[in-house]
């Protein structure tokens, strides 16, 4: 029989009762306008010659929501919001800290660069593929990636990307974008069964999803629960995902064979992701676990970075080069995540943020310097220097950036890590961040020898100027390069405070749980 309908419900225990600020939607608005970007492209499928006249400017919009957030963040501390206004860690949570907020600004101005870029690249035949829609579901599982509280729904959002990311790696169906699609695809969907299996095992340990409650569960457990297993699974499926030695020979099979806008996305974001993943977990919710696993990652990482580097030493397709070049930039994160000290990680989130201009921007450079030279090929190319003398300045700054040289970004975070590595008495870690710096420099010096200072062969070159929509993104990227290099204070700033968000989740974990204060 029904009980009264006049009784009054006490709904404080399961929903949030309070109004939820304005600026907390900041929080959803990144994902939310991605995918509302995305169908509102799909719906008009008929009209290609739209798409880029609205994505763009919705870029626009999401670089300027990013910041808003950031700010909002950095003002306030974390933010949490849950969908349904069910309290966590019921609810579906989204938390943004200082760490996620820049991840996902970093992100938005990469897509907007390479979309720039793309109105010179990307053919109507392409566009009629699907690559703005596809770019904005790409979008929205990265920025879902870095701003969501509940790790299943990381492992949803992984999903996201990646099916996204298959439509862009085939884009135009030649027979070696199908190779490197296969290559990368199985690959990654392993690392993803992984990343699946490892969800199910941490909700069998600690039965909840959230990720502020399984942090909270997991420095109280005083058990015999073997959380070493689970952390070395979540290294490997994050690992793989991030291209870790050694499973990394997906990405230079792979990163070589789409349209060369696809190729500085998927080089700016998708690797980031897993190593943003990476931090996450084991830092943030698995200390203890992570402290045990540091001598192993610093192995992973010095070798990583090696085989980064000598893979790019021997390539002579700059496309391949590039793609080493990420695994090897890889390991230099990696290196962080093995101090583990608040300057590692601070050291380790500044190059990945670093990482992420400067690869898009680099791999856009190949693009043009194969589009003015004729060629991807290193035997191939040559007389770059002398066709166009400002874009082989602006390749060379880039270069020395790449390779860690003052006094651009790639400098700082380097001293950061290195400086950490000597703290923590590990000098052979710094040793081989140093030797791989030094590799690196070898390896664009080379570059800039044959495909620029070398004189060019008769009929290789294309005697024209470089468009607005090459040379605008290529400018605002080396502008941050540069920018960050000679005045690094703030971002130095930013980047300690999310390492230290990390390492004491306080703020975080209260953001989630107000009324425990942190603690449940």
């Amino acid at each position: 029989m029904a009980g009264p309908t006049d009784t009054a419900v006490d709904l404080s225990h399961a929903l949030v009762a309070t109004p939820i600020p304005a600026a907390h939607w900041l929080v959803i608005s990144p994902v939310a306008l991605c995918i509302g970007l995305g169908a509102i492209l799909l719906m008009l499928r008929n009209r290609t010659e739209w798409h880029a006249a609205i994505a763009i400017p919705g870029l626009v919009l999401l670089i300027l929501v990013d910041a808003a957030l950031l700010y909002e963040v950095i003002a306030d501390g974390a933010v949490t919001m849950v969908m349904g206004r069910w309290l966590p860690p019921f609810g579906i949570a989204f938390s943004v800290d200082v760490f996620g907020a820049l991840m996902a600004l970093a992100a938005a101005i990469v897509a907007l660069a390479a979309s720039v870029y793309s109105l010179g690249e990307i053919t109507a035949s392409s566009r009629r593929y699907g690559f703005f829609p596809f770019l904005m579901l790409l979008l929205a599982g990265v920025g879902g990636a870095f701003l969501t509280g509940d790790i299943f729904n990381l492992y949803v959002w992984f999903e996201v990307l990646l099916i996204s990311s298959f439509g862009l790696l085939i884009l135009g169906s030649e027979r070696e974008q199908i190779d490197g699609a296969l290559k990368y695809a199985v690959l990654n969907l392993i690392a993803t069964t992984l990343f699946l299996v490892s969800v199910g095992y941490l909700y069998a340990v600690f039965g909840t999803l959230n990720m502020a409650d399984i942090a909270m569960k997991a420095r109280a457990d005083s058990s015999d629960t073997p959380l070493m297993t689970l952390a070395g699974l979540f290294l490997l499926s994050f690992g793989m995902k991030a291209a870790a030695f050694p499973v990394n020979f997906w990405l230079p099979a792979s990163y070589h064979t789409p349209r060369i806008t696809v190729s500085a996305l998927f080089a700016g974001l998708l690797t980031k992701v897993g190593i943003y993943a990476l931090i996450r977990v084991l830092v943030m919710l698995l200390p203890v676990e992570r402290a045990g696993l540091g001598p192993l990652v610093a192995i992973i990482a010095i070798v990583t970075m090696l085989v980064g580097v000598i893979g790019a030493l021997g390539a002579n397709d700059i496309r391949r080069m590039l793609g080493y070049i990420v695994i090897s930039g890889i390991g230099t994160m990696l290196a962080g995540v093995a101090l583990g000290s608040v300057d590692g990680l601070s050291g380790a989130i500044f190059y990945a943020l670093h990482s992420m201009v400067l690869m898009t921007a680099l791999y856009l450079i190949a693009g043009q310097a194969a589009h003015l030279g004729g060629s991807f090929s290193l035997t191939v190319l040559g007389g770059l220097y002398r066709q166009s003398g400002w874009f082989a300045g602006l390749s060379l700054v880039l270069f020395f950036a790449i390779s860690g040289l003052p006094p651009f970004s790639g400098f700082w975070p380097k001293v950061v890590l290195v400086k950490a590595a000597f703290a923590a008495g590990a000098w052979w870690l710094a040793a081989a961040i140093l030797l791989v710096g030094f590799l690196t420099t070898i390896v664009f010096g080379r570059v800039f020898l044959l495909a620029y200072w070398r004189p060019a062969e008769a009929g290789n070159t294309v005697a024209e100027r470089m468009k607005w929509h090459a040379a605008l993104p290529l400018l605002v990227l080396a502008l941050l390069v540069v920018g960050f290099g000679l005045f690094p204070e703030w971002l130095l700033h930013l980047t300690h405070a999310a390492a230290l968000g990390l390492e004491q989740p306080t703020a975080y974990l209260q953001s989630v749980f107000p009324v425990a204060g942190g603690a449940q």
